[in-house]
């Protein structure tokens, strides 16, 4: 099982980014996958994710709006698009999932069982 997450980059405030979470080792037919970031000092969050097993998403309350977790499961791939990102959203963004059937909102909030790498994003005028 591994995850491979890209896209980071540095972006003005106001602009957006895609990351990228390619997976191997499972398809995206029934785990939960999400997005999880931590910037320094802070507690690490999860931000956005999705049952592939219903496509139920969960958002936490800093994105919800701005942030879209979304699939492709031909590429078994799964996506972040951050529009609008704010100076508050800079941090080490990371992709994980957890195989068996979890919840999208239980994955956000407890994490999961398998993590990718992470990309950094930062937001700087």
């Amino acid at each position: 099982v591994q995850l491979q997450a890209s896209g980071g980059g540095l972006v003005q405030p106001g602009g957006s980014l895609r990351l990228s979470c390619a997976v191997t080792g499972f398809t995206l037919d029934r785990p939960a996958i999400g997005w999880f970031r931590q910037a320094p000092g802070k507690e690490r969050e999860g931000v956005s994710c999705l049952s592939t097993l219903n496509d139920i998403t969960h958002y936490s309350d800093s994105v919800k709006g701005r942030f879209t977790v979304s699939r492709d499961a031909a590429k078994n791939t799964v996506y972040l698009q951050m529009d609008n990102l704010r100076p508050e959203d800079p941090a080490v963004y990371y992709c994980g999932a957890d195989l068996g059937h979890s919840s999208s909102y239980a994955l956000c909030n407890r994490g999961p069982s398998n993590w990718g790498q992470g990309t950094q994003v930062t937001v700087s005028s």
